[in-house]
């Protein structure tokens, strides 16, 4: 592991000090009871998804794909909420340099993975929709290697950023004004700045978001055009009811991630940093399930009959 030193001090830093949300000992405690009833409903919401489609047996390629990002969402939130609420109760809210850049490279790889879900999901609805008698393309067979092809490059893609942040050396103060690992305040703390790698790390970051983006709106204009064809207005309801779950998240996931990495030089104050990755790695997760079980009828049902209601 690479060691880091404070440029004026021979002592080695043994990791650095996540913030969080600084308050009073009772404010730490409402947020602790807080974080951690958010995290209880997202765990109980997304598996809730999982059991009801395995229940019901909805082993249709949406189901499927709907399964996977139910189950990528719970170990999302998991990467940044458990190690948060045990920081409220930290004294020194020391991270050592391994859990950092561990929970760092995962929290990234289940965004971008997440983003790759995405976009399949978006392509799953553009052949039901828009090339129904080409629908059956999208084979049980061929779901599965999407879904590993989510799985797979989303974890491979942010290897590169992490072992180039790594490779750098930080110097002076460790402290960093999140509550999670994030790039920019840690690029904050290196002993020279390096505008080059700076750029190239933000970019790797953008570059597959602002793509996959550009990709899912392509899917659903065309989408949409296909539905505004429907001479029925029940028709219409239909496919906009089975579309409408999905543009809900992808709107809250991506809004919130492309206005804080949409661009290699976005730079944002402590705070917006810090409302603005809550809302995409805590509240994105807790509402995901709300909108798929409220907007899918064979969802509804079938969470009805897993929960006996």
């Amino acid at each position: 592991m690479k060691v880091f030193n404070t440029p004026n001090d021979s002592n080695t830093i043994t990791g650095f000090i996540l913030l969080g949300f600084p308050c009073t000992r009772e404010g730490q405690i409402l947020l602790f009871v807080l974080f951690s009833i958010v995290y209880l409903l997202t765990l109980m919401g997304n598996g809730s998804i999982i059991c009801a489609v395995h229940w019901d047996r909805l082993h249709t390629p949406m189901y499927i794909l709907l399964t996977n990002f139910s189950f990528l969402e719970i170990w999302h939130v998991t990467s940044t909420v458990p190690n948060m609420s045990v920081n409220f109760f930290s004294e020194t809210k020391v991270i050592s340099f391994s859990v950092f850049f561990l929970q760092f490279y995962f929290f990234f790889s289940l965004g971008s993975t997440e983003s790759f879900f995405l976009a399949v999901m978006a392509f799953d609805r553009y052949l039901a929709i828009c090339r129904p008698l080409y629908s059956p393309v999208m084979t049980g067979h061929l779901c599965t290697n999407l879904v590993v092809n989510c799985w797979v490059f989303g974890f491979l893609w942010f290897l590169i950023p992490i072992i180039i942040i790594s490779q750098m050396s930080f110097c002076g103060s460790r402290i960093i004004n999140h509550f999670l690992c994030d790039p920019g305040p840690l690029l904050a703390l290196t002993c020279k700045r390096a505008p080059v790698i700076e750029l190239a790390v933000s970019t790797l970051n953008s570059l597959p978001l602002i793509i996959l983006f550009l990709f899912i709106m392509g899917s659903y204009t065309l989408v949409l055009r296909a539905v505004l064809k429907v001479p029925s207005a029940a028709g219409r309801r239909k496919a906009f009811s089975t579309c409408g779950s999905h543009l809900a998240v992808v709107s809250l996931f991506f809004g919130s991630v492309l206005v804080m990495y949409g661009s290699p030089t976005s730079e944002h104050e402590d705070g917006m940093q810090k409302i603005i990755s809550l809302f995409y790695s805590v509240m994105t997760p807790l509402l995901n399930p709300v909108i798929y079980s409220l907007r899918n009828k064979d969802m509804k049902r079938a969470l009805q009959k897993f929960l006996g209601i």
